[in-house]
Formats: C-alpha cells, sequence, structure tokens
C-alpha cells in the first residue's frame, strides 16, 4: 500500500498543474506555483502549491501560510473531494490518472511533465521579454498609479516599469490589453527571475476592472521586488504598494515586495543581513507568514523584529493615519539605533 500511495502521490505530482486545476478550481496559476485559499478549495492566496520539481522541492508539494499545513497532492485529492477512507483516496488518484489528457490538463493543454524544468525556465524568459518592451515608470500611469495610492512616486527609484498595451487573458472571454506597472522580482545576486504586473485603469487613477488586476509569472519563492540596495538591513513584506508606503517614511530604508503572504514566509534573507524587519499584513495569513520568517531569519543569526500597521497594512496606513502618525508607529516598534539611523527626528 505504502509504495502504491508513493507512486500515484508521484504520478500526479507528473501532472501537478492539471491536479490543481481540477481539484482546487478556485485558485489560479502564480509563476511556478498554484496559489488557492485552502486546501478545501477556498478562494483565496494563503496556500500554494509548487508545480515543478526544482531544487527547492519537488511537485506536488504544498504549504498552507495560514494553518503551517502542508503535504501532498494525495492530501488534496482527500480533502478537496470529502474523501474519508485512505483507500478511496487512492482510487480518486487513479480514477483522475485514467482522464484522457485532455480533461486532466484542461483549458491549459499542459505539455508533458517531463518538460516541467524546461517550463520553468521558459516563464523567466518570457518574463524577461516582456521587461524587454517596457519603459521607465517614471513620468507615467505608473506614477498617477502610485499617488492615487498616496505615494510619492521617487520611493520607487527606477525599479518599476511601464507597458502601455500589456496582454491581459481573461478565464474566459478574448484576450484584452491594458496599460499596466510591472515590477522585475530578482534573487539576491540581482538576476531577474520573474516579473509583476498590475493592470492599471486607463487614466491611471486605479487598478484596472478586471478579476485578476495582478499577477506574477517566474521563479518567485524566496524572491521578490526590490527597493533600494540591502546590506546590512532589510524590510520584508507582501505588495508592492505596501513597501513603498514604508519608503514614504523611511526612504534610505531597503525594502523587498515578496508579493504575497506565502512568498514571505519562503523569502531568502541575503548573505551579510545583520537585521530584516517583517512587515505583517493584518490577517491570519500575514501573521503566521511574518513569524514563520522571523523564526528562519533567527535560526540564521539574523535579528528579525516584526513592523505591524494600525490598519489593514501601511498602505492603508498612509490613507487614513497618514506618514506623521506612521512615523509615531513605527519609531515605537524598531530598535532605537535603527531608528536613528532611518527615522531621524524633523528638525
Amino acid at each position: 500500500m505504502a509504495s502504491t500511495a508513493h507512486d500515484l502521490a508521484r504520478q500526479l505530482a507528473d501532472h501537478a498543474e492539471a491536479v490543481c486545476r481540477h481539484y482546487l478550481s478556485n485558485g489560479r496559476r502564480h509563476g511556478g506555483y498554484w496559489m488557492v485559499g485552502n486546501i478545501r478549495n477556498a478562494a483565496g492566496r494563503s496556500m500554494f502549491v509548487r508545480l515543478h520539481d526544482g531544487p527547492k522541492g519537488p511537485a506536488g508539494k504544498w504549504t498552507d501560510a495560514a494553518t503551517g499545513e502542508h503535504g501532498d497532492l494525495l492530501d488534496i485529492l482527500r480533502s478537496s473531494c470529502g474523501i474519508g477512507a485512505f483507500a478511496d483516496v487512492l482510487a480518486e488518484a487513479r480514477r483522475f490518472l485514467a482522464l484522457p489528457e485532455t480533461e486532466r490538463r484542461g483549458a491549459a493543454n499542459l505539455p508533458s511533465a517531463r518538460k516541467s524544468g524546461r517550463r520553468s525556465s521558459d516563464s523567466v524568459r518570457a518574463a524577461l521579454r516582456l521587461l524587454a518592451m517596457t519603459r521607465p515608470g517614471k513620468g507615467t500611469l505608473v506614477d498617477t498609479y502610485l499617488q492615487s495610492r498616496s505615494i510619492d512616486p521617487s520611493s520607487a527609484g527606477g525599479t518599476l516599469r511601464f507597458h502601455p498595451r500589456c496582454y491581459y487573458r481573461p478565464e474566459i472571454g478574448p484576450t484584452e490589453q491594458w496599460p499596466a506597472m510591472l515590477a522585475p522580482v530578482t534573487d539576491n545576486r540581482g538576476r531577474i527571475t520573474g516579473v509583476h504586473r498590475t493592470w492599471l485603469a486607463r487614466d491611471g487613477s486605479g487598478k484596472a476592472q478586471l478579476a485578476t488586476p495582478r499577477r506574477a509569472m517566474g521563479d518567485l519563492l524566496g524572491h521578490g521586488v526590490r527597493f533600494g540596495a540591502a546590506s546590512d538591513i532589510l524590510i520584508v513584506g507582501e505588495g508592492i504598494e505596501t513597501m513603498l508606503s514604508l519608503r514614504r517614511i523611511l526612504p534610505e530604508m531597503p525594502v523587498v515586495a515578496a508579493l504575497s503572504a506565502a512568498h514571505v514566509a519562503g523569502f531568502i534573507p541575503p548573505t551579510g543581513l545583520r537585521t530584516v524587519y517583517v512587515a505583517c499584513d493584518r490577517d491570519p495569513a500575514g501573521q503566521l507568514a511574518s513569524q514563520r520568517l522571523i523564526e528562519r531569519a533567527m535560526a540564521a543569526g539574523i535579528r528579525a523584529m516584526l513592523l505591524s500597521p494600525v490598519q489593514r497594512d501601511f498602505n492603508d496606513d498612509l490613507h487614513v493615519i497618514g506618514p506623521c502618525a506612521m512615523r509615531v508607529a513605527l519609531r515605537d516598534q524598531m530598535a532605537a539605533a535603527d531608528a536613528g539611523r532611518f527615522l531621524p527626528e524633523p528638525a
């Protein structure tokens, strides 16, 4: 039985994205991961499933950042279908694997999982090609969008890019073209591993009214969108707008947007880091992910501290309580030496 279960889990992993599309239909692909609310197929982004074998782990393994649960694709079949007996889980796996290839693949028309490493490389190459079609965000709708979020566009430095007609492919219907803000995802060596897209309203006054106005592609886990060069200190958090809100208050502080709670939990601190602050969104997934990164950093000998917003996240703080109150709240949470270095008292 154990051998049979292992073999079935491996065969399911060979079709990891098809499994996710079939059993976790309320989620969607983000780079090399399928993200969904939980193992019972709730909408959201707390749980991520690895779609490809790689140095960070095998395909089919999943983690729920909100609960700490983890497992393989057999667990997904059990929970999403409400199956009790393990023998019935194996029977469901055999049923799925016996489906015609087109039914398993679904709308994605996936290639063979033997090419999963190539798919990952292709995704990174596609991200590089897309970035090559962009121009700097300064003076474009990117500035308009950031200002609509109370963010000073200069906080982004030269990181953000603009594409005037970026393709958006909905689940149903024809491909559309919208203006978009793009941000390169990089590793600790500065190599581009992916790209994050935020489709914008045609006048830049906010996000485009699309089902999923934010999407990422490429190799994301462990990496992030970086603003400022880190040496001994860094702030890590989820969203681009959240981290740029902190940069408005701490303009000399390097920050990284890991892009989701799950990716905060998996962020790889750069070598030489002395202190990492983790900017925590006020929701269960954000709180658990922040704690996991803090534990990993401390185990590596890095001082790790939490920064909590007053509202749901730091961009909400910027809107609701304003920069002055944010300065006070951040000063109370930072080490005195760091506050003196990055938050000097106004003259």
